[in-house]
């Protein structure tokens, strides 16, 4: 899960996930899916923020493609939070947020 900025643009966020699919595909890994949450508000300020862009990729990729990806967004200005969570496997189905 990936919280980012509520000033950008939804366009900007997407360009954001695209860069994180990039980055898994060239890991030879898979993003089995993405999903856009929207702006929601948050449960207590973040950097002086009230709301933010959730987005959630489910990826499929080695642990140092993991690490690549984090890295970058860990110094990114636009990311207020990164969550990563490991599973033994994946969900196909859309997330409890979405339906």
């Amino acid at each position: 899960v990936v919280v980012t900025r509520p000033d950008i643009s939804p366009q900007q966020v997407d360009a954001l996930v695209e860069d994180i699919t990039k980055i898994v595909t060239e890991g030879q890994g898979t993003v089995a899916k993405t999903e856009y949450w929207g702006l929601r508000n948050l449960s207590y300020p973040i950097k002086k923020s009230r709301k933010a862009h959730y987005s959630l990729l489910n990826i499929d990729a080695p642990g140092a493609v993991i690490h690549e990806i984090e890295r970058p967004l860990r110094i990114n200005d636009a990311v207020l939070r990164l969550l990563t969570v490991k599973v033994e496997a994946l969900q196909a189905e859309p997330s409890a947020v979405i339906a």
